[in-house]
């Protein structure tokens, strides 16, 4: 889905939002014809459309920190989703230690709480600042909106994930942390249930829980459900994890005339959903879902209340600060093996993207930030992230699983898998929440068996394939 017209769709359901006339449409246009001036006034070979260097000013990989632009002197402004590390001071305390280094450069903050649906329309006005965390827009309009920090080439020399965010050869976005997608747990808990040899496939992860709930008073699976986005992270194990194949997610998956089939063998989609779904059913987790308690979790695990959640490695230093055990929180490799290996896939969280419209001075600051935050600061590490920075220190170990790293789509697909999502409503690792919250109903009602919603979920996505004219290869 484009920019635009998800906009649009957010401003339909948005009463407080003035609606956008057909100015925007120029404005758009506008935006565009200045990132290409851009992109063409810095591009090294001189001819327009090649690879370009971010705009008047040094790469990511060019700047030295202390160094580089010490004597620049502006105010640049960085919006973001991370609420609790505003109102804590984490954040502000990283600003005041790089201006130890860069006085002169003031920083202003700004945490968004619907940061997904607010920073999409913030986006579409140009009214936001000089630094944002890119929220889901089609990679096509990375230059629209977006600065390049640097050929991907040149920048994965001192970042992990630099294609995440690439148009062009060009890296526009940088993770403040990554993600290893496994499963926390609680040590002490399943160490008193008995389970000695953390589960592989499945059918070991149901025995787990089984014995959680025989040997422990804690909670097996607890499933956040009440939160919504909480539940949305269960798509986050699609691909490299399910499939042990690092092309499925972006490249086969909108291809694919059945990924929900039942594959037999304890792998792909369907196994995926039907762990969540078998637990509910066979009563292995909270007494009311709907009631779950997303800040309470955290000092449930803490304590030992419950057993294991199905969340990224980013809630690995949450649940850690929440209690006094933080001894106790582990964090284990997603209970599916492929011919006989475990995977983790592992990407960035959220990425720092620089305003294509801001003045030449605050890109220049910008870049610095952004540099000093992910080598300097220690706020991947702080938060128990996958490392970002191929230089900083970190304590990071998931050695007991094959990482591997879900490849982008290829060229003429980029925006496929938004117009599936879109078109069959399934939004995977797009907001689907509602679809997983499904699940645990019709396992706690019985209302519908797992083949049933399979079935449903296949059609829906036939039907997407079909209405966009998706060539089926698989």
């Amino acid at each position: 889905m484009k920019l635009k017209r998800a906009v649009a769709l957010l401003m339909t359901a948005a009463i407080s939002v003035t609606t956008v006339g057909c100015a925007s449409d120029k404005k758009d246009a506008d935006k565009t014809t200045t990132a290409k001036q851009q992109s063409t006034d810095a591009t090294t070979g001189g001819s327009e459309g090649e690879p370009v260097a971010t705009s008047g000013g040094e790469t990511y990989g060019e700047i030295k920190l202390g160094e580089s632009y010490k004597d620049l002197t502006t105010t640049i402004k960085f919006i973001h989703h991370k609420t609790d590390r505003d109102a804590d001071g984490t954040i502000a305390g990283y600003i005041a230690k790089f201006n130890e280094l860069y006085p002169n450069i003031t920083v202003e903050t700004e945490a968004i709480t619907d940061y997904a649906e607010d920073a999409l329309l913030r986006l579409s006005t140009g009214d936001w600042g000089d630094i944002m965390f890119i929220p889901a827009i089609d990679k096509s309009e990375l230059s629209t909106y977006f600065t390049p920090f640097g050929t991907v080439e040149e920048m994965d020399q001192y970042i992990n994930f630099p294609k995440n965010w690439e148009l062009d050869g060009m890296c526009y976005g940088i993770g403040y942390m990554g993600n290893a997608q496994g499963l926390l747990y609680n040590i002490r808990v399943f160490n008193e249930a008995g389970v000695t040899t953390l589960p592989k496939t499945p059918d070991e992860f149901i025995d787990a829980l089984k014995k959680i709930k025989e040997n422990t008073d804690a909670i097996p699976l607890y499933t956040n459900y009440a939160d919504g986005w909480t539940m949305g992270a269960w798509d986050s194990y699609l691909g490299g994890i399910t499939e042990g194949d690092s092309t499925w997610l972006n490249q086969k998956f909108a291809h694919t005339a059945h990924p929900f089939a039942d594959k037999g063998n304890g792998t792909g989609a369907y196994s995926l959903y039907k762990i969540l779904y078998d637990a509910v059913a066979e009563g292995l987790i909270e007494d009311d879902y709907t009631t779950t308690d997303w800040e309470g979790c955290k000092g449930m695990i803490n304590r030992g209340e419950i057993g294991c959640m199905v969340l990224g490695s980013w809630a690995v230093a949450q649940m850690k600060a929440a209690g006094d055990k933080p001894q106790d929180i582990g964090y284990m490799p997603f209970p599916i093996t492929v011919n006989g290996t475990q995977y983790a896939t592992a990407g960035p969280d959220y990425c720092y993207g620089i305003n294509a419209n801001s003045s030449e001075d605050n890109k220049h600051a910008a870049m610095v930030f952004v540099k000093w935050m992910v080598e300097e600061s220690g706020w991947c590490e702080f938060e128990g992230g996958y490392p970002i920075s191929k230089t900083a220190p970190t304590t990071f170990d998931f050695s007991a699983a094959t990482i591997i790293e879900d490849e982008p789509a290829l060229p003429g697909d980029e925006d496929l898998m938004n117009e599936m999502n879109s078109e069959s409503e399934l939004s995977f690792n797009a907001g689907g929440n509602s679809k997983v919250q499904a699940i645990v109903e019709a396992a706690a009602t019985g209302s519908k068996s797992f083949d049933d919603i399979m079935a449903e979920w296949t059609q829906k996505w036939n039907d997407a394939q079909s209405s966009l004219g998706v060539e089926i290869k698989y």
